[in-house]
């Protein structure tokens, strides 16, 4: 086990099953938005129909984000921009989202805190929707708290378990295919999401659920590795087949 911090627990109880400096605060990267998922879906209208605008796409672009290419004057549903977000990360479509649903970021990033609080994320504090900001920062245990709580959304866990996404572009130019970045999609056995994280001050890291013999794990392994992005997900197989043995 190579990360920093992190924590497994039971998702049908909440019970710890195992931890390592589980409370201690870490820069969490795009797992940040799981939380700007949660604060889109609860507001709903899913079908709603969002313009992307150049300070959406100037956005990733001038922080060096990850994007999911939107195009500029395309307009694509709440759904879709979720899986363009989810999957991909993309630091457009938080933007766009947030942009729509806070309305503004401000009002968005408020939101954020206030349910952190809600759910009792004492050690969580977001300062944008993207995980882009080094200011933020949350722990192992805060982040599984908010994975569990929002894996019961059937929507979400739909979005999060799957490796492709098609949406159909606009103004002619074709379609947006997203793959997403969770590398143990279709490679670990029970795998069900939910988000990967990086940035350089942050490391690799990855909040993850599974489920095996009836039963699911949910947990976040942070900063696994400053070089190797592939550690995270060694991490997360580790900690797992140990939850489930």
């Amino acid at each position: 086990m190579r990360a920093r911090t992190a924590f497994l627990a039971d998702a049908g109880t909440g019970k710890r099953l195992w931890a390592r400096h589980s409370g201690a605060r870490r820069q969490i990267g795009s797992i940040t938005k799981v939380m700007t998922a949660l604060i889109v879906l609860q507001a709903g209208h899913l079908d709603r129909k969002i313009r992307i605008k150049s300070a959406h796409v100037a956005y990733a672009a001038s922080r060096n984000g990850s994007t999911a290419r939107l195009r500029v004057g395309d307009r694509l549903t709440t759904r879709e921009l979720l899986y363009a977000m989810m999957l991909p990360s993309g630091c457009d479509a938080a933007a766009a989202l947030a942009d729509t649903y806070g309305p503004g970021q401000g009002r968005f990033v408020r939101k954020m805190n206030r349910t952190a609080r809600r759910l009792g994320m004492s050690r969580t504090h977001y300062v944008d929707m993207s995980g882009l900001s080094t200011a933020g920062y949350s722990s192992a245990r805060d982040q599984t708290v908010l994975g569990r709580y929002v894996m019961r959304s059937a929507t979400f866990r739909q979005i999060v378990s799957r490796d492709r996404y098609v949406a159909h572009g606009n103004r002619g130019h074709g379609r947006y295919v997203w793959l997403s970045t969770n590398e143990l999609l279709g490679a670990y056995p029970g795998i069900l999401g939910i988000k990967s994280g990086h940035t350089s001050a942050a490391g690799y890291s990855f909040l993850f659920a599974a489920r095996r013999y009836g039963r699911t794990l949910i947990g976040a392994v942070l900063n696994s590795s400053q070089t190797r992005p592939g550690a995270r997900f060694a991490d997360a197989a580790r900690v797992l087949n140990w939850g489930f043995r």
